[in-house]
């Protein structure tokens, strides 16, 4: 399903001039990522902007970096010399107006000046509802710049890395053999009852509260994954709800899937997640 993002995005394609021409894959447009400078374009909200300062400046590994603001952005976003880091707002189809926010990272160039939806994005990560966030976004952000960093350098080695996207991760949950995983009662939708709690949760999953399961992260954890999901504040026809598993101690992305919001299908991981983890490990 096609989302569209007040702020981003398309994905791109693969384009050839002609029969003869060299075929330009997304791995060829991102391959100077590590030589060029990335924007980290500031939000505008004092909070998240200078936690996500604090955790760039510890964590970003793979290419230089600067910090800018909006306005700067707008100025330089038609320049093939950066790329940049911002939140954007993502709205599906059927959604009156934007659910969700991700962090975004785009490649700047002159496609910018027909929109932003035409600059190529890199790759986009889910991070927190579009109204009234959490809080957990801030708890899980050191884990979700290190889980972009491993996914631009993967799809620098390879176009099926590039193309699929994050839900190429899900099939690292059968490497959790062994490990925790502690899924956040708030993450946990209304199908996961007592029953399937006593049919599915065991050999090392399970169900905590919230505070228990976020200061895993906080604490890195080893040997342990923690749940995490993003939906709309206010979920309505045609929105999403998006659910991941993320290594506490390594921030490998060991599950990522979606599902539509509906009457039968709330916010959380469903029946159907749980079935599907229990099952591959």
């Amino acid at each position: 399903m096609k989302r569209f993002l007040t702020l981003v995005t398309a994905v791109a394609v693969c384009v050839a001039a002609s029969a003869q021409a060299q075929l330009t894959t997304k791995k060829v447009k991102i391959e100077d990522f590590m030589e060029k400078t990335i924007k980290i374009v500031t939000s505008g909200n004092m909070f998240f902007d200078q936690s996500l300062k604090d955790e760039v400046m510890n964590r970003w590994r793979i290419s230089p970096f600067e910090f800018c603001s909006l306005a700067d952005f707008e100025t330089l976003k038609t320049d093939e010399n950066y790329y940049f880091m911002l939140i954007t707002k993502g709205q599906f189809r059927k959604e009156s107006e934007p659910g969700l926010s991700y962090i975004s990272i785009l490649k700047g160039g002159p496609a910018a000046e027909k929109g932003l939806d035409a600059m190529l994005e890199v790759v986009s990560v889910p991070i927190m509802s579009a109204k009234n966030p959490n809080g957990r976004e801030v708890i899980f952000l050191p884990a979700i710049l290190d889980i972009l960093q491993d996914h631009i350098v993967l799809s620098m080695e390879k176009d099926v890395n590039a193309y699929g996207g994050l839900g190429n991760y899900t099939m690292n949950i059968t490497e959790s053999d062994g490990m925790t995983i502690l899924f956040a009662d708030e993450d946990l939708s209304d199908e996961i009852t007592d029953k399937v709690l006593n049919v599915y949760f065991k050999n090392g999953m399970m169900a905590v509260d919230t505070d228990t399961a976020d200061m895993a992260i906080t604490e890195n954890l080893p040997k342990t994954i923690v749940s995490f999901t993003v939906a709309p504040d206010a979920a309505e026809k045609g929105s999403y709800c998006y659910k991941m598993l993320i290594g506490a101690k390594d921030h490998k992305l060991y599950y990522f899937r979606k599902h539509r919001i509906s009457k039968k299908f709330g916010k959380g991981f469903l029946l159907e997640d749980i079935n599907r983890i229990a099952t591959s490990r």
